[in-house]
């Protein structure tokens, strides 16, 4: 079974095609890739944010408060009307990042997300989970806002599954024709040949990952894709904004 509750540190870079190819053979001795990417091919997440018409979340989420939350639907590829999607709560509470998410019908998502009234439950659904976005949702009136995809490749530590590096590319996203299942497609988030990567950790990471990076130069971001969409298309900011922070051994 999928895990619904995740609760760990995420910490962001943004990179070139040079530095991602010199990082991940050297993450390949630490790392083993995902079931998903077997031969090395990607697999493509698509993701329907959801906001109220003042784009109340994403703006409270921009000000970096001590707690900050979005709602979405995740699918992975492009689902068909009953193909099977995720329905998730994420949350962050002084820096740890709170995923909370439940299995569903594409349609039964839509439905709850629109009407704040979960479907009936069945085995393979999260009872608790359904009841903490039935409450979010009653505290908001949101409707899909932004259509965001990429291209992914994922980690996990050799040593630990407690730590996953993920490796995001071609992220695009739209504001029209706000349904999962319309099709793969959108506008460029960032420049051709970029790459995102999330160091995701319930703890610390380890030193020997700490030192690759200080060895390649790479710096953590304040990068969020959903929150750099609204800039780009809402409030014209144009180019994402990147907050570049040293890391410290």
């Amino acid at each position: 079974m999928a895990i619904e509750v995740f609760n760990r540190y995420e910490n962001k870079y943004l990179m070139d095609a040079k530095a991602f190819y010199d990082l991940y053979n050297r993450l390949m001795e630490h790392m083993q890739l995902d079931e998903f990417n077997r031969n090395d091919k990607f697999y493509a997440i698509s993701n329907l944010y959801y906001d109220t018409e003042q784009h109340t979340l994403i703006r409270t989420s921009l000000a970096k408060p001590k707690y900050r939350e979005k709602l979405r639907i995740r699918a992975y590829g492009v689902p068909g009307p009953d193909a099977k999607v995720y329905l998730e709560l994420k949350k962050k509470v002084s820096g740890l990042v709170n995923k909370r998410r439940t299995a569903m019908r594409l349609g039964e998502a839509y439905g709850f997300a629109r009407s704040g009234v979960p479907p009936e439950w069945r085995e393979g659904m999260n009872r608790q989970v359904m009841s903490e976005i039935e409450y979010f949702l009653s505290r908001y009136e949101l409707r899909p806002m932004a259509y965001l995809a990429y291209d992914r490749i994922a980690l996990f530590s050799k040593e630990s599954r407690d730590l996953r590096i993920t490796f995001d590319t071609n992220i695009r996203s739209r504001r029209h024709d706000l349904r999962l299942e319309a099709g793969d497609y959108g506008e460029p988030l960032l420049e051709r040949g970029q790459w995102l990567m999330e160091v995701k950790a319930e703890k610390t990471v380890p030193v020997w990952l700490s030192r690759l990076l200080s060895e390649l130069g790479l710096y953590r971001t304040g990068f969020s894709k959903y929150g750099n969409e609204y800039k780009k298309n809402i409030r014209g900011a144009g180019a994402p904004v990147i907050e570049r922070e040293r890391i410290v051994l």
